[in-house]
């Protein structure tokens, strides 16, 4: 089974997307949409057809979120939003093909505006997870409900509550969007290693001043990815968030704080990777989703 690496969208990427967009599709109205994947939308009502003769007035993220608004096409604004899972993207076109596309490829949907450019939302491989709701209201939509405080507005005393109970390791407790919104597989790597912390460790043991530095990690090294992709083109997205990670999708190559060598652990479908002196003492975490460490 193929592994993901760093190019999943998370927090950062999705901010980037919904700048572009705003960019590059604002005030163009909405002249054509195709769903080509049978499991993309999970939403029957208001058709998706509504969003014909609207234009894309703003474009914000709930977590991994993306919500496009767009108004004038019905009598109120409707809200395409989308969640691109592990392997979808935004491909941008500025001269769209008006060819209709077939069932079951790497296409799951297709917007083109009156200009003639739009956009694909396009996912890779067999397993397709990409979804898409039209709404009123985003908050109806069961993920966007669920969602914990945003990785970019939650403060330092709900962080450290958040993270003072949580039992699940940090890794885990990073990751889980309920707790925390918009941090995934990479940049979870990432923080932690900012933080110079163990991805085992879990959150209820942790100290005040790695609290702290684990908080202080997350906005950092967060702002930092979203400066670097805010900007860029939609299709140097991917290649822009590879560069600018440390330890993640790096196994078996230098750390660039300390000299050793990046350690990896891997699950059944993903990977994650760490440094070993920088951040669990210069000890090997145990593989295969152990919660110990090998002595």
């Amino acid at each position: 089974m193929r592994r993901h690496t760093g190019q999943v969208p998370e927090l950062p990427e999705i901010t980037a997307l919904g700048a572009f967009l705003i960019e590059h599709a604002a005030d163009d109205p909405i002249a054509f949409v195709q769903v080509a994947a049978m499991g993309l939308l999970a939403t029957v009502a208001p058709p998706i057809s509504a969003l014909v003769g609207g234009t894309i007035t703003a474009v914000g993220r709930h977590g991994k979120f993306l919500d496009l608004t767009i108004t004038g096409g019905s009598p109120q604004p409707l809200h395409l939003v989308l969640h691109l899972a592990r392997a979808g993207w935004l491909r941008w076109s500025d001269h769209m093909s008006t060819t209709m596309i077939k069932l079951g490829g790497p296409i799951a949907l297709r917007v083109r505006l009156t200009s003639g450019s739009g956009f694909d939302v396009t996912e890779a491989g067999t397993k397709k997870s990409v979804t898409a709701w039209v709404v009123t209201d985003p908050s109806t939509v069961p993920g966007v409900a669920r969602l914990g405080p945003d990785a970019m507005a939650i403060s330092y005393d709900e962080f450290a509550a958040l993270a003072g109970v949580s039992g699940a390791q940090l890794k885990s407790f990073l990751r889980d969007q309920n707790l925390v919104a918009g941090v995934g597989n990479a940049y979870s790597d990432e923080i932690l290693h900012a933080a110079k912390l163990s991805p085992y460790q879990a959150g209820k043991r942790l100290s005040e001043d790695e609290t702290r530095r684990l908080y202080d990690a997350l906005r950092s090294v967060l702002t930092e990815a979203i400066e670097r992709s805010v900007g860029q083109e939609a299709a140097r997205l991917k290649g822009e968030k590879r560069t600018g990670l440390r330890v993640h999708a790096r196994f078996g190559q230098k750390c660039p704080v300390c000299g050793d060598t990046i350690a990896q652990v891997e699950f059944a479908d993903r990977t994650f990777q760490y440094c070993p002196t920088c951040q669990t003492g210069g000890r090997t975490l145990a593989d295969r989703g152990m919660s110990r460490l090998l002595k």
